[in-house]
């Protein structure tokens, strides 16, 4: 494992194509490598199967929004921690605290056991439920992210710090293709739930979804209870 990491090091420091397809492999890495963020991946999966006419443009943009709500909250900690003095993304215990119990709370609903409303702010309706609801876990996820998060891309910041000094441009596209990369794990899975759905025929209120939603909410409890063990 090591060793890929250092190959890949070593390939962000390479030619431009190079290195942006190292940044981009590293961003999925980050995800399917990582125990924190991979709770991500039932999460979003039992929100989606939440979702009422679900269809795949809305699956992929339910996760795409989530995706981009934990991006936001990274970014806004890592700069935040960074001005504080503090080793970026630190949020304390208290942090994980508090996203363990959101997860909690997400967790003990897909086992139908809390019930909670994921339509949009207002008389959103059908047509918006879920989006705004996604995008607001999804900050309240990247809280939780924060250490590990920065652990991964401690060395994709060096060498993008280390290339915008240069060429502020190149810097920031290979900070944002590692993003792709880290998103595109998330969406994928997102994305996966509406064919999984579609081919099965199964709706919300469906046997089939009752599992999958069981599931996906015990190992979201399994993921708050590594939060506050890692706090």
């Amino acid at each position: 494992m090591e060793q890929l990491f250092i190959t890949l090091t070593r390939a962000v420091e390479g030619s431009a194509l190079i290195a942006l397809t190292a940044s981009f492999i590293w961003g999925i890495l980050s995800v399917i490598l990582s125990p924190c963020h991979l709770s991500s991946i039932p999460l979003i999966v039992g929100f989606v199967s939440e979702q009422q006419d679900l269809t795949r443009r809305k699956a992929f943009w339910i996760s795409a929004l989530f995706g981009l709500g934990i991006l936001l909250t990274i970014a806004l900690i890592g700069v935040l921690t960074a001005a504080m003095g503090r080793m970026m993304g630190d949020v304390g215990r208290y942090g994980n605290y508090f996203v363990a119990l959101i997860f909690f709370l997400v967790g003990l609903h897909l086992l139908g056991i809390v019930p909670i409303s994921f339509s949009g702010p207002g008389n959103a309706g059908v047509k918006g439920r879920g989006f705004f609801a996604a995008f607001i876990l999804g900050l309240i996820f990247g809280i939780a992210l924060g250490p590990c998060t920065f652990a991964y891309m401690a060395p994709m910041l060096a060498v993008s710090f280390k290339a915008a000094a240069t060429n502020l441009l190149y810097g920031v596209l290979l900070l944002a293709v590692y993003g792709v990369g880290h998103c595109a794990v998330i969406v994928f899975a997102g994305t996966s739930t509406e064919t999984v759905q579609r081919y099965l025929n199964w709706n919300e209120k469906s046997h089939g979804a009752a599992i999958v939603k069981g599931i996906c909410g015990a190992l979201v409890i399994l993921g708050a209870m590594y939060l506050i063990y890692a706090a």
